[in-house]
């Protein structure tokens, strides 16, 4: 096997570790959506690395053998979990814009005092 094979499961890897960072230790409301992007981005890369197969074709062409087609659910699921994305984000952002609002601040430790 190639090194190159591993490639994808590698960048997941590496974006869930970047994204973990990013939430865990940046104080900025702002920064911690993005590193929540980034792990969601990096689990859709792990859902599409799943599905590819070498050599296999796509189920959209109906010519092709029963057996040389990848499966069409992992697809399907990166897609779902992309729109899911793009609605909790927005989410998490109108919140944090609630929060300026009514705190003067996107500060997570600001945002935690408010809870007094």
């Amino acid at each position: 096997m190639n090194w190159f094979n591993f490639f994808p499961l590698i960048m997941v890897v590496t974006l869930v570790i970047m994204g973990l960072y990013v939430v865990l230790f940046k104080k900025n409301l702002i920064k911690m959506i993005m590193g929540i992007a980034i792990i969601q981005n990096g689990a859709n890369l792990f859902l599409v690395s799943l599905a590819y197969r070498e050599g296999y074709v796509a189920p959209i062409w109906t010519s092709a053998p029963a057996t040389d087609m990848v499966l069409p659910t992992p697809h399907a699921l990166t897609l779902t979990s992309i729109v899911i994305g793009v609605a909790t984000t927005a989410l998490m952002l109108s919140f944090v814009i609630m929060l300026k609002k009514h705190y003067g601040s996107i500060n997570s430790d600001d945002a935690r005092r408010c809870r007094e």
